[in-house]
């Protein structure tokens, strides 16, 4: 069936289909149902009030954990090995006598978890930029240790406890296995058969032409490019691309870790400032395979990072990914343009420094009202 001949495509108007290239798969857009009512679940409001310190949090500096080991009293980055590791580096292998419905594979690796800071009231964008300088240099120094061995090393953040993150302290974890994920095999598959096909790597070509467009850029310096991705699933979705060519995270120079730290303080204080609250989100870093593949041409990939964050509507309602979406194909309701346009608009302070200034010039005025 055909549309109507006498109406012209308006994308905020009318649904339409996009295509997304790294997954093979289509996206159902449908921007006009947000002029619908809300009427569903509202979300409990993030905590605001998050001590500096607490003795009974197990990420804290010189607190104990579950496993009864003791923090060092670190005062920058610290990893350790995950206590509740989801894969182990011993695991048996189940063998090879299995029926094609019921197949099973040996599945090894490590499991880290590392705390951006020592303080638990502070969140990346909220950190002074040399200190997400070291954060930065911390996942490429694990994907180098861990990636001399693992093909695969999956730096991950849940933030908020809308994201199933039950820890406030800044964190995330570091996964490496002896496979690739169904995710990245997906993202590799797509971006060989684009490079064999254009001679150039997928994310580099849309890199330029978004950068060219600027109708879905959030914010950008020379080295980096935030983006809402053109087949954007999740409300304010973002894509980290660097403009270089950049295999892998351990790869960028120090130049480039620098323009990051800028970058995400930035996109993160938008995200903030979007509905005055601390942003859920998870987000991750996709770069070529490692171990075995370390030997391999892999000139089609670019390092890039998503942010996938919940929230639609306001602080406390948010975007479920059911129904339609679990049985038939993703869809959405806000353009990737809309989003684009309300966080590139946002202020670039961040609305707890802006209280900060306010408290703090209410309570010099007090005192000269006092004198």
């Amino acid at each position: 069936m055909s549309g109507s001949p006498d109406v012209s495509f308006d994308p905020k108007e009318h649904q339409h289909l996009r295509y997304n290239p790294l997954r093979d798969s289509w996206v159902l857009v449908s921007a006009h149902r947000m002029k619908r009512p809300w009427a569903g679940q509202v979300e409990k409001p993030p905590e605001e009030h998050i001590p500096r310190y607490d003795p009974r949090n197990p990420l804290c500096p010189g607190n104990t954990r579950a496993n009864g080991e003791v923090n060092l009293d670190y005062e920058s980055t610290f990893v350790f090995e995950n206590d509740f590791p989801a894969l182990q580096p011993d695991a048996p292998d189940p063998g090879l006598d299995q029926h094609p419905l019921f197949q099973c594979k040996a599945a090894r690796g490590v499991c880290k978890v590392m705390c951006f800071h020592p303080r638990s009231d502070i969140t990346l964008p909220l950190m002074k930029k040399e200190e997400v300088v070291k954060v930065i240099n911390q996942w490429a120094d694990l994907v180098e240790e861990l990636g001399a061995t693992y093909p695969w090393v999956q730096i991950f953040e849940n933030k908020g406890a809308m994201m199933g993150c039950s820890n406030p302290h800044p964190h995330c974890q570091v996964w490496a296995s002896n496979f690739l994920p169904n995710e990245p095999a997906t993202s590799d598959r797509c971006q060989r058969a684009y490079y064999e096909k254009h001679g150039e790597p997928l994310l580099l070509q849309y890199a330029k032409q978004e950068a060219e467009k600027k109708e879905r850029v959030v914010v950008e310096n020379s080295d980096w490019l935030a983006v809402v991705p053109y087949w954007a699933t999740w409300p304010y979705q973002m894509l980290l691309l660097p403009r270089r060519h950049v295999l892998r995270i351990s790869d960028l120079t120090a130049e480039e870790r620098e323009g990051l730290a800028d970058i995400m303080k930035r996109l993160l204080t938008k995200y903030d400032n979007l509905f005055e609250v601390s942003f859920p989100y998870s987000m991750g870093w996709h770069g070529a395979p490692t171990g075995p593949c370390l030997k391999e041409n892999n000139s089609h990939w670019q390092l890039h990072a998503h942010y996938y964050p919940p929230l639609l509507r306001s602080a406390t309602v948010k975007k479920f990914m059911v129904g339609y979406e679990m049985l038939a194909q993703e869809q959405r309701d806000l353009t990737p343009e809309q989003a684009a346009e309300k966080l590139r608009n946002l202020p670039d302070e961040h609305y707890k420094t802006r209280e900060n200034q306010e408290k703090g010039e209410a309570k010099e005025n007090d005192g000269q009202e006092g004198k």
